[in-house]
């Protein structure tokens, strides 16, 4: 009661980070290398390293209910977690994205144009096959994007950093066996209004596929 009454700020453990499956900023993830031999060489996806030194965290809040963990590596490798709670302890899947192409619009037609990309049946860019609409299914010639913010994070005290405003869609192609590449197209805009385009590779991990 008096804590309500007279402000006394949080504790760490009531505002600090999510530890998702032992992953938050500092600490490393280690990839199994097995699990991209399965893929039998055919992926796009642009990953040299097993690796990972975690720099940086985003939390999403998802409208429907559902969180989105984030985990950046000063490379801007992308290991993410879904989770039915905020703690992260109902994980229900992890996927591990790379940086394919970032761009900056310099003409006021180009983001309605990237936007339209977003809505499309299928994705294709320079030197990437095509990939077709993963959310939603590809039954509809057009479907709206996915919006959300991201709340950034580059310490454990919980504080926010930087939030980006992301419209996006996943998109996905077969590959060898029972593969699957995924694509993320991501209009983002920052809070003080900078706007760029990213698209990033992905695969699906398995939970025995790393560990911290």
């Amino acid at each position: 009661m008096f804590d309500r009454l007279f402000g006394r700020k949080p504790t760490l453990a009531d505002t600090g980070l999510p530890v998702i499956r032992n992953v938050t900023i500092g600490r490393t993830i280690i990839l199994d290398p097995l699990a991209w031999r399965r893929f039998g060489g055919e992926l796009s996806f642009p990953l040299d390293s097993d690796t990972l030194q975690i720099v940086a965290q985003g939390l999403v809040a998802l409208d429907g209910g559902g969180f989105i963990h984030r985990f950046y590596t000063d490379d801007d490798i992308l290991f993410q977690a879904v989770s039915n709670d905020r703690a992260g302890q109902e994980v229900t899947d992890v996927t591990l994205f790379a940086p394919w192409r970032s761009s900056y619009p310099s003409t006021s037609g180009e983001r309605p144009a990237w936007r339209a990309r977003l809505g499309a049946r299928t994705f294709s860019d320079t030197d990437l096959p095509e990939y077709g609409r993963f959310w939603f299914g590809d039954e509809a010639e057009r479907q709206d994007p996915v919006t959300f913010w991201e709340d950034l994070h580059d310490d454990r005290d919980g504080v926010v950093d930087r939030r980006i405003f992301q419209t996006c869609m996943l998109f996905a192609r077969d590959i060898a066996g029972d593969g699957r590449e995924l694509l993320l197209a991501i209009d983002q805009e920052s809070e003080s209004g900078e706007v760029s385009f990213e698209i990033m590779l992905g695969v699906a991990l398995e939970f025995g596929e790393f560990r911290t």
